[in-house]
């Protein structure tokens, strides 16, 4: 499977059955609207624990509420200990490399950045390459030499990233952009996890282990993010709403990535998909190993690209409280990866032998119609 961009240590891991928030304890005053599990317009809208209640979805957990607090109440000078001494011409040449590698191989993304300050959009390219990097670790060339010692050393060089001791150019800019904007190291050691997770999991007993998998590396991305973006002064809404639905987005990016990519996946002996929901269809990873798109698996697919976009509609929201200058390539994203599930039902949900393809015209036509979004006004205020 290739990620967004963990196994658990003792230290560092997020036990699952304490990220799982019950009906009772998962009380929100977040109100979101009636249609995003296609109820009518007509009934009254459902609280946000009531949808997660129906949905059975683990939700946020304290450690991430931290990561908030420390982004949006501790300064930089805290969370980096000084600034870093660069000569300006070689941190120019960092963040051009970082640039590159963006447009290169996020290419609609990139375009999106377009209208961020320079300074935002130097920060997202940094994060974007250190993201991919880590990535690459286990779904690049060297994939076949990965194990948890490398995952360490790459752990140890991004404390080192963060106590300004850069390894290389390109760690170099995020060093910088740490020292900018308030990050916490956190997110980036759970994406580690993640890639951990990968290197020894290849099955996900139900959505609860799946939520994990995809919050570690996806979900990160949308805590890091954030800071870099910023909050549009207006917001009505609290950080922690805008923060969990960079969340949403990212959990709802990397359940798309799995569902486009789940021929390949199983290719490789993996199955990214919730052992539990596949048996209540009658569905066995033989199944999915012998390619067979039946009556069955349809009816399984409808299910899960509904909760992919029960999570985009969780985060669209949170894309109008950002920034105004930074909501185009959140925007981007959102409707490009809502167009993958919809080229998922135009294969007649075949992703076992099909890969659901959004052609480079259709990308481009979202262009338009993301920066529109970017800047309307939000239509739903989230008290």
């Amino acid at each position: 499977m290739c990620p967004t961009t963990l196994s658990y240590s003792s230290n560092s891991c997020i036990n699952a059955r304490n990220e799982i928030f019950s009906y009772q304890k998962c009380r929100r005053k977040l109100l979101i609207r009636a249609e995003v599990l296609t109820v009518s317009p007509k009934k009254k809208e459902k609280s946000i624990d009531e949808l997660l209640s129906v949905q059975g979805i683990a939700y946020t957990h304290r450690r991430i509420r931290e990561v908030v607090w420390k982004q949006t109440h501790v300064v930089n000078d805290l969370l980096c200990c000084r600034n870093p001494s660069f000569d300006p011409v070689f941190l120019d040449e960092a963040y051009e490399l970082c640039r590159k590698i963006c447009a290169e191989y996020a290419k609609t993304f990139y375009l999106g950045t377009k209208l961020m300050t320079e300074e935002r959009q130097k920060a997202i390219w940094a994060i974007y390459v250190w993201c991919r990097r880590t990535d690459e670790l286990v779904d690049g060339p060297n994939a076949d030499y990965m194990n948890n010692s490398v995952l360490d050393r790459w752990e140890e060089r991004l404390e080192d990233i963060f106590k300004n001791k850069p390894y290389d150019m390109l760690d170099a800019a995020l060093t910088d952009t740490i020292c900018k904007f308030p990050l916490d190291i956190k997110p980036f050691k759970d994406m580690i996890d993640g890639m951990r997770m990968d290197t020894r999991k290849s099955r996900y007993a139900n959505f609860q282990e799946l939520y994990m998998y995809c919050y570690c590396v996806a979900g990160t991305v949308g805590l890091m993010s954030v800071p870099i973006m910023g909050i549009a002064p207006e917001c009505p809404v609290s950080a922690q709403t805008v923060y969990n639905a960079a969340l949403h987005l990212g959990i709802g990016n990397q359940l798309t990535n799995i569902l486009r990519d789940v021929g390949e996946d199983a290719l490789r002996g993996r199955v990214y998909l919730p052992q539990d929901e596949l048996a209540q269809y009658g569905i066995r990873d033989e199944d999915v190993f012998a390619r067979n798109v039946t009556d069955q698996w349809r009816g399984f697919m409808k299910e899960q690209i509904r909760r992919a976009r029960f999570y985009f509609n969780l985060a669209e929201e949170g894309a109008s409280h950002l920034n105004k200058a930074s909501r185009w390539p959140v925007w981007s994203s959102l409707i490009l990866y809502r167009k993958i599930l919809d080229a998922i039902e135009e294969n007649d949900y075949d992703n076992l032998t099909k890969r659901a393809y959004v052609g480079r015209a259709k990308k481009l036509a979202t262009l338009p119609v993301s920066y529109a979004r970017a800047l309307s006004l939000p239509s739903l205020a989230i008290q």
